[in-house]
């Protein structure tokens, strides 16, 4: 079963998720969820915990999600004022969109990516399998098929990057046992999470192949996802790094609250932009951040670069993100591995429909009817893509691209710095 609860922090209302091997969308009632939160927290979105979301408007929106520490560890004055004055528009030099055809250097493929850390991933895909454990046959064959369906192990790769990048600025000649572990955590949890967004979506494709719940059912899948999460956990424990296990703690109350707030807004068209990203924080970017920074945090190197190393990483996983609900719109479903416009579909509102919905009154009628007409979601579709929609969506990825680029820039000039470029540009060249 599922429970929440509500209590005050720092003056928000706050939901706390606590799951224990249920299943399917009956979890959370979708009216009960949005009259609480919107009743709760509308215009408190700002903040959860100590996070906090700061938007301005220079020409057009530029929103941005940024980690606000808590009391236990402050961040330097500095370091804070800085972040807020990138994303909230007060810096009178405020990044501009990149330059696709001026910046890339050469074209980008995981290949080339991956290519400096290509030991380190053998290695790793020789461990999860091993890491998971082999006490139940059934979880481990759940297991066997997420790991097996053609992923992209983008993330651990980006904690190797992180770690021989940050590594060589304290003379470290080889990584550690702690990043090599790291790396396999961050795995097991992004998988455990997708097995859990598959139930939670009833979704039957994964990268075109069956998904855990599709193919086990949904029984087998939320508890192969539970026992992935348990058993990370284990493993991160035994890192005994304090700031390290409440950095990555974090992300997994995070993956609850992003779903939180996805099932409170669906079908929603009054969901605003800075909901979206925050949104997007909690699932993706979260996640990513606390990969790069727990890198830089096993390197040894000192706080401010770790904290660049966080704003990389969260920067890189909005922009990911808003790409990843542009293709939604613009790919086949033979390219996407599900139906195209699976996100509308359901209701989720991305960054597509958000600024189309600002142009175009009938995308909201259509909407609000969830869908209920014969053809429907098609004119919605064409709706977004006519009303520029995609477009703006285009630019906000690449503002975020920008900061995540600007961040790399307290490294050191190395083949590890530049596939970590490589890495933003990649992402972008998927809507180039």
């Amino acid at each position: 079963m599922m429970s929440m609860t509500c209590h005050s922090l720092e003056g928000r209302a706050v939901l706390d998720l606590v799951a224990c091997g249920c299943s399917s969308n009956a979890l959370l009632d979708r009216s009960s969820v949005r009259n609480y939160t919107k009743a709760s927290s509308k215009g408190i979105c700002r903040g959860y915990g100590a996070r906090q979301l700061v938007c301005g408007r220079r020409d057009r929106i530029r929103c941005g999600v940024s980690s606000m520490k808590t009391a236990e560890t402050p961040v330097p004055k500095k370091t804070a004022e800085t972040l807020l004055n990138s994303v909230s528009g007060v810096s009178q030099s405020f990044p501009q969109v990149l330059d696709l055809n001026k910046e890339s250097r050469r074209p980008v493929s995981l290949t080339n990516l991956f290519e400096v850390v290509a030991d380190d991933l053998l290695t790793l895909n020789q461990n999860l399998q091993s890491i998971v454990g082999a006490e139940n046959p059934v979880l481990m064959s759940a297991a066997e098929q997420i790991f097996g369906a053609g992923g992209k192990r983008m993330r651990p790769a980006l904690v190797f990057l992180v770690s021989r990048a940050t590594s060589e600025i304290v003379g470290l000649k080889e990584l550690t046992m702690e990043h090599r572990r790291l790396a396999e955590i961050i795995e097991m949890i992004h998988t455990a999470s997708l097995i859990h967004d598959d139930v939670l979506d009833e979704s039957d494709m994964r990268r075109g192949k069956e998904t855990v719940h599709q193919m086990f059912g949904t029984r087998v899948a939320v508890l192969a996802g539970d026992f992935m999460f348990a058993q990370s956990s284990w493993y991160l424990a035994n890192l005994e790094n304090l700031q390290v296990i409440k950095l990555i703690s974090q992300v997994i109350k995070d993956f609850a609250s992003g779903e939180i707030k996805q099932a409170s807004s669906l079908f929603d068209c009054d969901v605003e932009l800075e909901e979206y990203l925050i949104k997007s924080y909690y699932k993706t970017a979260s996640l990513i951040a606390a990969s790069t920074k727990g890198a830089a945090i096993f390197s040894g190197v000192d706080s401010y670069i770790a904290e660049k190393m966080y704003d990389y990483g969260k920067n890189l996983g909005l922009s990911f993100q808003v790409v990843d609900d542009i293709l939604d719109f613009t790919q086949s479903a033979e390219q996407l591995g599900k139906p195209a416009g699976t996100d509308l579909a359901k209701g989720n509102l991305t960054a597509p429909v958000i600024f189309a919905l600002e142009k175009e009154p009938r995308l909201r009628d259509i909407i609000e009817s969830e869908f209920s007409d014969t053809g429907s979601l098609d004119e919605a579709i064409r709706l977004v893509k006519v009303c520029g929609g995609i477009e703006q969506a285009q630019e906000l990825a690449k503002e975020k691209a920008h900061l995540a680029i600007q961040n790399l820039e307290c490294l050191p000039k190395s083949a590890f710095r530049l596939a970590l470029e490589d890495m933003v540009m990649f992402n972008l060249q998927r809507i180039d």
